[in-house]
């Protein structure tokens, strides 16, 4: 997936892809990172907004700021979490879907070959 691997190219940690299909009307897939610092979460979303965009894709609408330690890119059928380490522990979308299925991701596979993981 373009967005997993976009933000793993820029050292983002703990990547989670949830397939959401089957339990949520509104989107496909979650696609969950984490920066160890504001500074590196507004670095890990453009790139996810640049590598996106450069396949044709441009995000419906971009919400947070790094201050508020959680950035959302949703592009309708894929939406892209991305938080400071603390902030995704305190919010803790992966409790809330834990029924989803969580999708192979190999980050160290994706930066060496992000073609392998497009969308």
């Amino acid at each position: 997936m373009t967005a997993a691997a976009a933000a793993a190219g820029k050292k983002a940690s703990d990547i989670r892809i949830l397939d959401l299909g089957e339990l949520l009307g509104i989107t496909d897939y979650f696609v969950l990172v984490s920066a160890t610092n504001d500074r590196q979460l507004g670095t890990v979303v453009d790139e996810v907004q640049d590598k996106a965009a450069a396949t044709g894709r441009k995000p419906r609408r971009r919400e947070g700021t790094t201050d508020t330690g959680w950035m959302l890119l949703d592009y309708g059928d894929v939406v892209v979490h991305a938080f400071t380490t603390e902030q995704r522990e305190y919010y803790g979308l992966e409790r809330l879907w834990r029924d989803a299925p969580v999708l192979a991701f190999d980050s160290a596979r994706s930066a060496a070959d992000p073609v392998a993981v497009n969308e």
